[in-house]
């Protein structure tokens, strides 16, 4: 018997989910919730949406899971305080890997993540809580990937690679070995990382360049892409 869940959301990341789940896991969605100011709708995709203030009492946490399907607004900001505020109402937070991809046994992953597919995941990953990963990445042995995080298509991540929380990786983007790379970093499209990377930088380009919290291009980068 498949277990029933709610989706969070009704945009663009909400409609993957449910597509994604709906084909290629054991989980029913039954109904769809949000906060009730940003409810257009009764349905959408042919069920219910229930307001988020009222959605413990029409489908409680005792016999329904939920999944918070939100994209990188606010550097993961959002989707991080939804996650928080599910779960204090007690909702079990499911997790989604597609079928077509490759992990191994001792994958070790947090609740409310979304996996798309193509993925290859080495032995001895950790992903965190609440971490989208698009399609096409290579995750290599040993790397750790953090809370609230957002890896977006064909990124190689080498092996005892750290990602910190709440990071947005761009498409296409490497990183060296044995680096630790902090928190709240925006990695540019396409952008080689060579080297550690403090909380709050920008990394941009092939030649690993670093700017800080403090410089002008950086705060202009986090403005423009998540208004931070």
């Amino acid at each position: 018997m498949k277990k029933e869940i709610l989706i969070f959301g009704t945009g663009e990341i909400a409609d993957l989910a449910d597509y994604y789940m709906t084909n290629d896991s054991d989980f029913k969605i039954v109904a769809f919730t949000a906060d009730k100011e940003f409810i257009e709708a009764d349905s959408y995709k042919g069920r219910p949406v229930v307001p988020f203030e009222e959605v413990v009492n029409k489908y409680p946490p005792e016999k329904y899971g939920m999944h918070v399907a939100l994209s990188y607004s606010k550097l993961n900001l959002i989707r991080q305080q939804k996650y928080e505020q599910a779960k204090k109402l007690g909702y079990e937070l499911v997790s989604y890997v597609c079928s077509k991809s490759v992990v191994w046994p001792d994958l070790s992953i947090g609740d409310n993540c979304l996996i798309l597919e193509n993925q290859t995941i080495q032995p001895t990953v950790k992903i965190g809580n609440n971490v989208m990963i698009w399609s096409g990445n290579h995750l290599g042995h040993g790397c750790n990937i953090k809370d609230h995080t957002y890896l977006s298509s064909h990124i190689c991540i080498s092996g005892h690679t750290i990602i910190g929380e709440r990071c947005f990786i761009g498409v296409n983007s490497t990183f060296k070995d044995f680096i630790n790379i902090g928190e709240r970093v925006f990695v540019a499209m396409g952008a080689d990382v060579t080297q550690d990377v403090p909380d709050d930088a920008v990394v941009l380009g092939s030649k690993t360049s670093i700017f800080k919290i403090e410089d002008n291009l950086a705060q202009k980068i986090r403005k423009n892409y998540f208004s931070l």
